[in-house]
């Protein structure tokens, strides 16, 4: 009779077929919690400023250039068709929205300059969702300030890959959106909303209803960026009228259309949050 070989199996956490089931979803959570607070420990990252935007923005360069690439061949036809027509109007409407691109990076830059000089144990690091658009640009302005930035990246099916400006080590990938949420709002000293689509309006109302219902208490200062594309998407007049939600609910938010007015904004909440800790 053939002598049967023994082979050990693995070890329960070896195991890659149980720690990708459903019975070790909640090991796969905990690991998103765990794992980023032992780097974020190591790299002593305890404050952020948290930047929140459309992954779809692009630079004004790159918008610019598939701008001015379209009309040299929109005008070789004679008569364009309305798919061409709509094609050209997206492209325009990229251009004029590119302007958030270029604003993001230069507030991430004025930020990260004033921060690393702010005070020995407290720095207020940008932390931006680590995709392309508006997270690339505030990313790129701290990479520019020469200073340390993190990136919470998603696993997602099309838009969302790491953007070349996260500092080495500060990269993280999830793939649970609330695991992802709760590093935003756990480190953030102050959030800044630039324009964004169904995930930028998942992020806002989520921040702002856990301060309404003082879920968080820590003091927080909320920047919606660009009062026009906000005032035009969400009428929130209209929801203190219509007894949706209190005045007293607006003082959650304020509003500011240049990275000078949000810069000066936020220099002045954030020294005087931590006035104590400064001196």
């Amino acid at each position: 009779m053939k002598k049967l070989k023994r082979v050990a199996p693995p070890k329960a956490y070896n195991n890659t077929e149980f720690m990708n089931s459903p019975d070790a979803r909640t090991i796969r959570i905990l690991s998103e919690f765990l794992e980023p607070r032992k780097r974020f420990r190591e790299e002593h990252i305890y404050d952020t400023i948290v930047f929140f935007g459309s992954a779809r923005i692009q630079s004004a360069a790159e918008a610019e250039t598939r701008l001015k690439e379209f009309v040299r061949t929109f005008r070789r036809r004679r008569r364009p068709d309305k798919t061409l027509l709509a094609k050209y109007q997206a492209l325009k409407s990229a251009a004029e929205m590119s302007r958030y691109y270029e604003d993001a990076e230069k507030l991430t830059w004025m930020l990260s300059k004033w921060a690393q000089n702010f005070d020995k144990k407290r720095h207020f690091v940008v932390c931006s969702g680590g995709g392309p658009g508006i997270m690339e640009a505030a990313n790129r302005g701290a990479h520019r300030a020469g200073a340390k930035s993190v990136g919470l990246n998603i696993s997602l099916p099309f838009e969302q890959s790491p953007n070349r400006y996260i500092t080495q080590g500060l990269s993280f990938e999830f793939h649970y959106f609330f695991m992802r949420k709760f590093w935003f709002i756990y480190l953030a000293k102050a959030l800044v909303m630039f324009p964004g689509g169904f995930g930028t309006f998942d992020e806002v109302f989520e921040v702002l209803t856990l301060l309404q219902t003082k879920k968080v208490i820590k003091p927080l200062p909320v920047v919606l960026y660009g009062p026009k594309y906000w005032k035009t998407v969400i009428n929130f007049d209209a929801m203190v009228k219509m007894g949706t939600i209190s005045e007293a609910d607006l003082k959650l938010i304020k509003f500011f259309d240049t990275p000078e007015d949000t810069f000066a904004y936020l220099k002045r909440e954030l020294t005087r949050i931590y006035a104590k800790e400064h001196k």
